[in-house]
């Protein structure tokens, strides 16, 4: 229960995390964010909300979004198995380029290996 002089929740760095997991997730499975939202019965502006950290995710809201998009609901928050979580977190930056997450889904359907390396060749020049 709210109290007369509580302040409003606001958004935090973990938010923002989790948002851009859901993001990068989603875009991963190749779902978009209207079909996401319909499938746990929010408008994609919602989803584009929660992905750009300017709202917070509900824990039943997120569990909505484990189920669609068929992930572990961890995989929403940095690991406990004793890792700083530093690769984590960079990975994830990485992966808030535009365009990266586009370019590794393509490059993950690329089933010749000779071929992966030479576009992994290219890049590295």
């Amino acid at each position: 229960m709210d109290t007369p002089n509580a302040l409003p929740k606001r958004v935090t760095e973990q938010d923002c995390l989790v948002g851009q997991r859901i993001k990068m997730l989603r875009k991963s499975k190749g779902v978009s964010q209207t079909s996401l939202g319909r499938a746990i019965g929010v408008t994609f502006q919602q989803i584009q909300k929660y992905e750009n950290g300017s709202n917070r995710v509900g824990a039943s809201r997120l569990s909505d979004i484990t189920r669609v998009l068929e992930v572990p609901v961890l995989s929403f928050f940095d690991s406990d198995d004793g890792d700083s979580g530093q690769e984590q977190v960079k990975a994830f930056g990485f992966l808030r380029t535009r365009g990266a997450v586009d370019l590794l889904q393509a490059f993950a359907e690329i089933e010749d290996d000779q071929m992966r390396r030479e576009v992994l060749a290219v890049s590295v020049k």
